[in-house]
Parts: structure tokens; C-alpha cells; sequence
């Protein structure tokens, strides 16, 4: 099995943007964790991180035929990114929403995401073990 991880806007900073919602770890920490985990039930996983809408819209209609699924974390663009949630609704793989913090805990403006009802789950307020929840979905 394939599957594509997607990070969105903002990301790349884990681990210096504000650690005490988002955690320590880098983005290659927590990919270097998944990897390992995914490569240990014999998953493959690539990564693509962006802070361009336009570039995520883009990997996402090429996920369809090259990935059995796809992990997202898009970030803010979750809350008001209906060109992502165009490209997921247009593809036919399961696709899993990730987020490091409980954004139902935050404020307001994050307690709605555009994109979850046409994702398969989502995953919230795990921190980066959300990830490797993510990769079980896939596994079971």
C-alpha cells in the first residue's frame, strides 16, 4: 500500500511555531516517526509539505492515481479551503484529516473545518501520534 502524507501552510515551522499547542518535534521528526511505523506494516509513505493552496489542490488530484490514500493536515486552510475540499470530494481514495491540536478546544474560528465531511475520518488532538492513528485507519 501507497500513501501520501499532505501538510499544509505553516507546518514546516513545528517545533519553533508556538510549542506549547504544537509540540518540540519537527515535521521530519514526526515523518521520520510515521515512516518507521508505516515501513513496519509494510506501508510506503511519501510526504509533501506546502504553504501554497494551489500546490496542495494539485498533489491531491495526482493522489488519485498513484496513492491507496491519502493523510492530510492542511492547517489553517481546513477552516475555509474550499478548493481542497473540491479536490478531495473529486478523488476516489479514503482520505484522512489530521490535526496536532484539539481545534474544537481553540478558538472559534477553528472549531469548523470545510473539509471533514468529505474526508473518510478525522484525527484531532493527538499531536503527532495522530499521524500513526491516521496510518491504522489504513492498516485495519
Amino acid at each position: 500500500m501507497n500513501l501520501l502524507i499532505i501538510n499544509g501552510p505553516n507546518l514546516n515551522l513545528l517545533g519553533q511555531r508556538e510549542p506549547k499547542i504544537y509540540g518540540k518535534e519537527t515535521l521530519q521528526d514526526i515523518l521520520d516517526d510515521v515512516f518507521l511505523y508505516s515501513k513496519n506494516h509494510n506501508i510506503n509513505v511519501e510526504a509533501f509539505q506546502s504553504n501554497h493552496e494551489g500546490e496542495i489542490v494539485d498533489m491531491i488530484q495526482k493522489s488519485n492515481d498513484l496513492y491507496q490514500g491519502l493523510i492530510i493536515n492542511p492547517g489553517a486552510l481546513s477552516h475555509y479551503s474550499i478548493s481542497i475540499r473540491d479536490a478531495i470530494s473529486s478523488i476516489s481514495i479514503p482520505v484522512v484529516e489530521v490535526h496536532l491540536s484539539n481545534v474544537f478546544t481553540r478558538e472559534k474560528f477553528r472549531n469548523h473545518s470545510v473539509i471533514s465531511d468529505v474526508c473518510s475520518k478525522m484525527v484531532v488532538g493527538f499531536g503527532s501520534n495522530g499521524y500513526k492513528l491516521a496510518v491504522g485507519y489504513f492498516i485495519s
